[in-house]
């Protein structure tokens, strides 16, 4: 299997809005290439926009432990927490990436939305 070809494809999938189609592309390269962090990303992201939020709450967890300083990681994770109802769980990582990157107004706009959710 080319691996860079079934990424590219997969890719393309994620682009057109076929995150369920980008996900099975992309875990035999997970499993082929486990420390690849640009494919545990997309895989991730695919996971968050096909609603397979536990496994997307995985993936992400893998990638913030493994690079603490990922805002992406942070927040997309804090993202995914928010939709499977765990505000306060997702506070933390959207707080770590809005102060990483406090000009991103996307992340500004989550921790906000989380924050009144919390009470705070």
């Amino acid at each position: 299997m080319d691996l860079l070809a079934e990424y590219r494809r997969a890719t393309m999938f994620f682009d057109s809005g076929d995150p369920t189609g980008a996900a099975r592309l992309l875990e035999p390269i997970i499993e082929a290439e486990p420390d690849n962090s640009s494919v545990r990303q997309l895989l991730a992201r695919a996971y968050f926009q096909s609603a397979q939020l536990n496994r997307a709450e995985e993936h992400l967890r893998e990638l913030v432990d493994r690079d603490p300083s990922d805002h992406y990681a942070h927040h997309v994770l804090g993202r995914t927490l928010e939709r499977m109802n765990r505000p306060a769980d997702a506070l933390r990582h959207l707080r770590i990436a809005a102060a990483m990157y406090s000009t991103n107004t996307d992340y500004t706009t989550a921790l906000k939305r989380v924050e009144s959710r919390v009470g705070r």
